[in-house]
């Protein structure tokens, strides 16, 4: 059955044009056109090294009303100096004479081969055609545009009536590898035509990125071009909608619901992956214990190659434990179990455990790995995938 179209967000345009930035037969360049008067959050990669494109976005948040985005894959013009910085502004630039708004209400955002210049005339050439196809139906070929190793596009969508209005929440996602907090090696674009302030939209942003894209791991490497901005546009009508608000609660949780959708396909897309697993630990003294056990296990190489394997060796989840805990581990007090299957009691081995029923697990195309720490009432979770010979391939002729 074919795929219904994303729904239209009233205020936002898109267009994705070819502009050859790689040797492919595709549209690699994304247009999107915002109303005046939207407000636009965004939350960046926290790598070091963090790429041209990052950095003006960033300084352009500070500067005013954001009315665009150009994004361009092929490229991350990362790791490229002052030079990369100049060719961000161009484009910005460039978009800014092309739409009639100035520069720094354009957002920049690359995803591709760190350490190349940008190809920079072919995007300038590519940013006017793209401008007049602008319309408000361009969403599924925008997520279409953004992907690199990507086998398919990462969509969501909800809809639902706040006093009365029709409120759309739309949003598009790439990622496939490199993919662990802070965020992935993803960029992602949710937008709303709810009207929300800019104070309260900050705040949801970054609420519904660590609900979702903080929770991720394909290969635990931060990439340099992580993004995920959220617009809302108000042009469904209505005064800005507060925590105060009877919709608020289903609004947020509609923004949420997007954001993580969008998280969990790109695990599943994740670089030769062939497994969808969650790491659910509870019993911890913090979330953020619970958090880095979770991470310790879903990122470990060891265990996610025993994941491909179908191979339920817990010796491997045991030793990944104890490398995400900080400070002493009562072993004794520690529990795991495979979706229902009880494997570890105690600290060892379940009594009545056998190894064909974690093997009968383990051979699912997704589970639960469930870890109770017996250390305290904090709970958390994350999603990640196997390690296969396909991830090794794709990432060895990356760039071949």
């Amino acid at each position: 059955m074919a795929q219904s179209p994303l729904p239209p967000v009233k205020g936002v345009r898109l267009a994705s044009v070819p502009a050859g930035l790689q040797d492919w037969q595709r549209d690699d360049l994304l247009l999107v056109e915002i109303d005046k008067g939207a407000a636009v959050s965004a939350v960046f990669t926290q790598n070091p090294f963090a790429a041209a494109p990052v950095v003006v976005a960033r300084e352009h948040l500070r500067r005013g009303r954001i009315r665009a985005l150009l994004v361009n894959a092929g490229n991350a013009n990362a790791a490229t100096g002052a030079h990369g910085l100049e060719d961000a502004r161009a484009c910005c630039a460039a978009v800014a004479e092309t739409l009639a708004v100035r520069p720094e209400q354009v957002l920049p955002f690359s995803t591709g081969v760190i350490g190349e210049h940008l190809p920079l005339q072919k995007l300038l050439d590519a940013i006017p055609p793209a401008a007049a196809q602008l319309c408000q139906r361009g969403w599924d070929c925008a997520a279409q545009a953004i992907l690199t190793t990507d086998t398919r596009a990462k969509t969501a969508n909800r809809t639902l009536e706040i006093n009365g209005e029709q409120v759309t929440v739309t949003g598009i996602a790439k990622g496939a590898g490199m993919i662990q907090p802070n965020m992935a090696t993803m960029l992602a674009y949710v937008a709303t035509d709810a009207a929300i302030a800019q104070s309260l939209l900050d705040t949801l942003a970054k609420e519904a990125v660590g609900a979702s894209f903080n929770r991720i791991c394909v290969d635990g490497d931060t990439s340099t071009n992580d993004a995920c901005v959220l617009i809302a546009t108000g042009a469904a009508g209505g005064p800005d909608i507060t925590p105060g608000d009877a919709g608020y609660r289903a609004l947020r949780q509609a923004i949420t619901e997007v954001h993580i959708a969008l998280a969990q396909a790109i695990v599943q897309d994740g670089e030769g992956a062939s497994k969808f697993v969650t790491v659910q630990v509870t019993e911890a003294k913090s979330p953020e214990e619970a958090l880095a056990v979770a991470f310790a296990v879903g990122r470990s190489p060891l265990v996610k190659t025993a994941l491909y394997a179908s191979d339920p060796n817990w010796g491997r989840l045991v030793m990944a434990i104890g490398n995400g805990i900080r400070g002493g581990l009562d072993t004794r007090r520690v529990h795991i179990s495979l979706d229902e299957v009880a494997v570890v009691e105690a600290g060892s081995r379940a009594p009545g455990y056998r190894e064909a029923q974690g093997a009968a697990v383990f051979a699912k195309a997704a589970f639960t790995i469930h870890i109770a720490l017996g250390r305290g009432h904090c709970s958390e979770h994350i999603w990640t995938c196997d390690f296969s010979h396909g991830y090794v391939t794709i990432n060895a002729e990356y760039r071949s």
